[in-house]
């Protein structure tokens, strides 16, 4: 696949199996209980089982106090923690000691000012995710099924990895490569069909198209 895709969000055996058959290099287990993804430890552990080797399991947490980063880094077999609020770089810094696993960094865009936000993280995180800067009244920092003017990111040298998220989908996943050239990509609501629920056939489809890319 000339694109790495993390399908983030799964919640169900049936999503998971899917994205592994597919290709999906990552795969996100959303630990934010606001969020319709969300899932418990539990919940996780059984899903997390079925992952193969040779593709990462992403846990996504907001703004975690240390109990709730113990519970879930320290108890399941994660590979990549996704930090998604507004977490510092003291605090990230913090994170990282205690739980030692690599750490990425979401970035909400709206503006060049985004932008110079997000390589500041590159100090300290392994690798950084550009998302949709969420709408001051969204109860979701991500997951929205917005996407940001990629010409943004058009022609931007990072030092760290970085990937691509926010409102993509197998209609517009070609276009937002071409502008930001992005070599990896993050969908959640892009293959659902409600939010939540994760489409076996959008997410299909999702996968084939970017090994086509």
């Amino acid at each position: 696949m000339s694109i790495d895709v993390k399908i983030c969000g799964i919640n169900s055996a049936e999503a998971l199996d899917a994205a592994v058959k597919g290709g999906a290099t990552m795969l996100g287990f959303v630990f934010f209980p606001p969020s319709p993804r969300c899932v418990t430890p539990v919940e996780a552990h059984a899903l997390m089982a079925l992952v193969p080797d040779g593709v990462q399991k992403v846990a996504l947490m907001v703004n975690p106090d240390d109990l709730d980063v113990g519970a879930v880094c320290r108890k399941l077999p994660v590979d990549i923690l996704q930090l998604h609020g507004s977490e510092s770089l003291d605090r990230i810094s913090d994170i990282k000691a205690k739980v030692g696993l690599p750490i990425m960094k979401a970035v909400g865009i709206a503006g060049p000012d985004d932008i110079k936000r997000a390589h500041e993280y590159e100090a300290i995180c392994e690798r950084i995710l550009l998302d949709a800067k969420a709408p001051k009244d969204a109860k979701l920092p991500g997951g929205n099924a917005l996407s940001f003017d990629w010409d943004l990111i058009r022609g931007e040298t990072w030092v760290k990895p970085w990937m691509l998220a926010g409102g993509l989908t197998p209609q517009n996943l070609a276009e937002a490569v071409k502008i930001s050239g992005a070599k990896a990509v993050d969908v959640s609501s892009g293959v659902e069909d409600r939010p939540g629920h994760k489409s076996v056939q959008k997410i299909q489809d999702f996968l084939k198209l970017a090994k086509s890319l």
